[in-house]
């Protein structure tokens, strides 16, 4: 089975966050496949602990991967802006 398509597009040191950019006929979504999302982005360094993970979903929505102890552990939402737009203005 294929892996979720995405794309790192602001990062700091508190915070990382990827969009989702299919396309979704062949790929699953991001919220469809969190769990190996997390571990991909674990294992490549992105995510060490204490940082953040951020995600733009299909529809253009903010929201937030809860991550502990480098395993996916459930979805909160965006505590900002709601928007891919917005959120170019509001500080990681």
């Amino acid at each position: 089975m294929n892996r979720a398509n995405y794309i790192i597009v602001a990062e700091s040191r508190k915070a990382l966050i990827i969009q989702d950019i299919g396309p979704w006929d062949r790929y699953p979504s991001v919220t469809n496949d969190a769990e190996d999302v997390v571990r991909e982005l674990v294992g490549r360094g992105f995510l060490p602990e204490g940082r953040r993970l951020f995600y733009c979903d299909s529809d253009g929505q903010l929201d937030e991967i809860l991550v502990k102890d480098g395993q996916f552990v459930g979805f909160a939402p965006w505590p900002g802006p709601s928007t891919a737009e917005e959120k170019k203005s509001h500080e990681l």
